[in-house]
C-alpha cells in the first residue's frame, strides 16, 4: 500500500485517500533523531482483513487477532519506509478496548455469556503476553491500558488496539 504523506513541522502523517478520516501512522521527530510513532487503532477482525488483504475474517479469537494487529502495524512500518520489522521499535504504551461477546445472547443465556466473557479475557491475556515473549523477546513490554466496552464498530473482533512506540536510532 502506498501512503500519502503530509509533513508539518516535527510531525509526519501517513494516510490513504484524498479525504482521510484518520492517519494509519503519525510520527514525531525527536531532538536526538529518534522517532515517536503513533499507530492508529485497529482490530484483528475487519481491520486486519482489510489491511492484510485476507480472505478469512477472524471473529472473537484473541489468539489470532492479537498477532494480526501487530502484523498490520509491521506492514505499515514497512510501507512507510520507517522500519522492516517491529523488532526495530520499542512499544511504550498500548491501549486495548475489549468488546463484549457477540454470542450467546446475555438475556437468553446469562451463564453462557459470562463464560464467554471469561474465555475472551483469558485468551486475550495469553495471546498478548505470548506475542511479546515469542516475537519481541529483546524488547520491553509496553505499559497497557485495557477497558471493556459494550461494543465498537468492528462487529467481528474481540479487541481493538492503539499504540505508541519509539524508533531509537541508538539501539539499532
Amino acid at each position: 500500500m502506498a501512503f500519502n504523506i503530509k509533513r508539518r513541522g516535527k510531525l509526519t502523517y501517513y494516510f490513504t485517500g484524498d479525504r482521510p478520516v484518520l492517519s494509519a501512522l503519525v510520527t514525531e521527530e525527536q531532538a536526538d533523531g529518534d522517532l515517536r510513532i503513533h499507530f492508529a487503532g485497529l482490530t484483528g477482525g475487519l481491520s486486519a482483513q482489510t489491511v492484510l488483504e485476507l480472505d478469512e475474517l477472524v471473529t472473537m479469537d484473541p489468539h489470532r487477532e492479537v498477532a494480526l494487529v501487530f502484523q498490520c502495524w509491521e506492514k505499515w512500518l514497512r510501507d512507510a519506509g520507517i522500519a522492516d520489522s517491529l523488532r526495530a521499535i520499542d512499544f511504550i504504551e498500548l491501549h486495548a478496548f475489549g468488546a463484549q461477546p457477540k454470542s450467546p445472547n446475555p438475556l437468553a443465556d446469562p451463564m453462557g455469556y459470562a463464560n464467554e466473557q471469561a474465555r475472551l479475557r483469558k485468551a486475550y491475556a495469553e495471546a498478548y503476553s505470548s506475542f511479546f515473549a515469542d516475537n519481541l523477546p529483546e524488547n520491553g513490554v509496553p505499559a497497557r491500558f485495557t477497558v471493556h466496552l459494550i461494543d465498537f464498530p468492528d462487529t467481528a473482533a474481540s479487541y481493538e488496539f492503539y499504540s505508541v512506540a519509539l524508533l531509537q536510532r541508538s539501539v539499532r
